[in-house]
């Protein structure tokens, strides 16, 4: 029988055909990318070319600038597949450095170019990063799948009590990124600020406060990547397994009626309010860009009660304080107000929409109790003007696209490297003369035998010299050393300072 203790260990370059992690355990597409490398160049797509300058045109890269490029993201994509299928850094690194597989073609050109030691450096940052993606996601595995993980988030985000005005809002703009990752396709999304700011109905400011406040800590969005020049951010759409927004501590009906406030929402809820809530998202999605839901408007209050009363008809006050996590007072303060529109009425005890309320059409039925003047609405433009909110969102859009603009403006005299210029008007010409750099001079300053006149007293300055290119250039004692002056001083300075350590 041979002996045990004495097995060869597995050289860097054994092929992973078998143990707890082969190529047989990954998934084809991973294998084949392992073995063959990048065949179809679905990782080569942005490597060999940038944007250009003017934001518009693309430019070609350096060969050795493009390949290095496309084979970190063929070696980011190894590692994370061998993440997935619950592999270690080991085994990736036996994965890139075998001399047959292709993928490890980027890995094993760092080994050569620049040590064994700088390419497992690389190798574990990688995996490091890797793993961070990984144990942060979830692999989708199908198209279908994807929907169904929006679909679950949906669900949790409409039983989600969302607390509060700034709770509401959160609810206002999470639909608004749930919005562009249904159109993505998955959790994973694009969107800059102004865009789900317009898609929320809501400012700048107070979006982002909601992301700082609300949506961030509890886990309900990630920003993977800030948005420069014409991109968005690149978002992550959580679960919220964080912090559930406005869920109470446990009540204790012996010393007090109240919980502590909800440092998110910011908010004392009381005991009426559920820990679940019951509201139809997509209606909310629908109508939350309207002018009539604006600050001044209806409000997001009514957003939620309107969604609430959607999903399940013929609800009675303790219902909507429950299903819609709006206070008492505040689900009265707006039935009130919907139904000055027509937009809900009541029978007994219980509210409901009106037929076609969600497109703003309100009716005043002979058995509802509405006040005198309660006029029913005509459609949600009409509901802005009476509240004065109209043309919110055509400013907003407004003011966005003119800082577009500016931002893209800003942009290009940067890439370009500009000054400021100053325009003077002659003979109904415009005529561009540039600001002057500071180390520009005037030309009376300038010595015919190539030094600098001094402005006041008119002698040549001893210390200046003009360049070729018109700028200034000061000689100090330094610049008039010999190579062994100069060798001698930095033998001197370096003495120095090793004494000194």
């Amino acid at each position: 029988m041979p002996d045990s203790t004495h097995r060869p260990l597995p050289q860097p370059h054994a092929p992973l055909t078998r143990g707890p992690l082969g190529l047989s355990q990954l998934p084809p597409a991973a294998a084949d990318l392992v073995l063959l490398g990048d065949l179809t160049g679905r990782y080569a797509t942005g490597s060999y070319s940038r944007l250009g300058s003017d934001g518009r045109t693309l430019e070609l890269r350096q060969d050795r600038q493009g390949a290095a490029e496309h084979g970190h993201r063929v070696t980011a994509a190894i590692a994370c597949h061998v993440a997935r299928a619950g592999g270690t850094a080991e085994q990736l690194t036996r994965l890139l450095l075998h001399p047959e597989h292709e993928g490890g073609r980027h890995a094993r050109h760092i080994a050569l170019r620049s040590g064994q030691a700088r390419a497992l450096d690389y190798i574990r940052r990688v995996w490091a990063s890797a793993s961070a993606v990984v144990g942060s996601t979830q692999a989708l595995e199908s198209r279908h799948h994807a929907h169904e993980v929006l679909a679950a988030l949906r669900d949790r985000m409409e039983t989600t009590p969302w607390r509060g005005e700034r709770g509401r809002t959160a609810l206002r703009v999470l639909r608004a990124h749930l919005n562009f990752a249904e159109i993505a396709g998955g959790p994973l999304h694009h969107a800059s600020e102004r865009q789900t700011a317009e898609e929320a109905g809501i400012s700048r400011t107070t979006l982002r406060i909601v992301y700082d406040t609300v949506l961030k800590p509890c886990g309900w969005l990630r920003r993977l990547r800030a948005g420069h020049g014409r991109e968005g951010s690149t978002w992550y759409l959580d679960t919220g397994s964080a912090h559930r927004p406005g869920i109470p501590a446990p009540q204790s009906r012996f010393r007090t009626t109240q919980y502590p406030p909800d440092p998110a929402p910011e908010e004392w809820p009381t005991s009426e309010t559920a820990t679940t809530a019951d509201i139809d998202s997509t209606v909310i999605g629908r109508l939350m860009g309207h002018d009539a839901f604006a600050h001044h408007g209806l409000g997001s209050a009514a957003l939620l009660i309107i969604g609430a009363l959607h999903i399940r008809p013929a609800q009675t006050v303790g219902e909507l304080v429950g299903r819609a996590s709006v206070s008492r007072a505040t689900v009265y303060r707006t039935l009130r107000r919907l139904a000055g529109h027509g937009l809900v009425h009541h029978r007994g005890e219980t509210w409901a929409l009106a037929p076609r309320a969600l497109e703003g059409l309100g009716n005043s039925p002979l058995d509802a109790v509405t006040g005198p003047d309660a006029r029913p609405a005509q459609g949600w433009e009409e509901v802005a003007r009476r509240h004065g909110t109209t043309g919110v969102a055509a400013r907003r859009r407004a003011q966005h696209a003119a800082e577009r603009a500016a931002y893209r403006e800003a942009l290009e005299r940067l890439a370009e490297h500009r000054s400021k210029a100053v325009v003077l008007v002659r003979d109904g010409h415009r005529v561009l003369i540039p600001a002057p750099r500071a180390d520009e001079i005037p030309a009376a300053w300038h010595s015919p035998d190539g030094s600098v006149l001094n402005p006041i007293t008119g002698r040549p300055a001893a210390d200046w010299r003009v360049a070729t290119d018109g700028r200034l250039i000061l000689i100090t004692p330094t610049d008039q050393l010999s190579y062994d002056e100069l060798a001698a001083a930095h033998a001197q300075a370096l003495s120095e300072w090793e004494s000194a350590a």
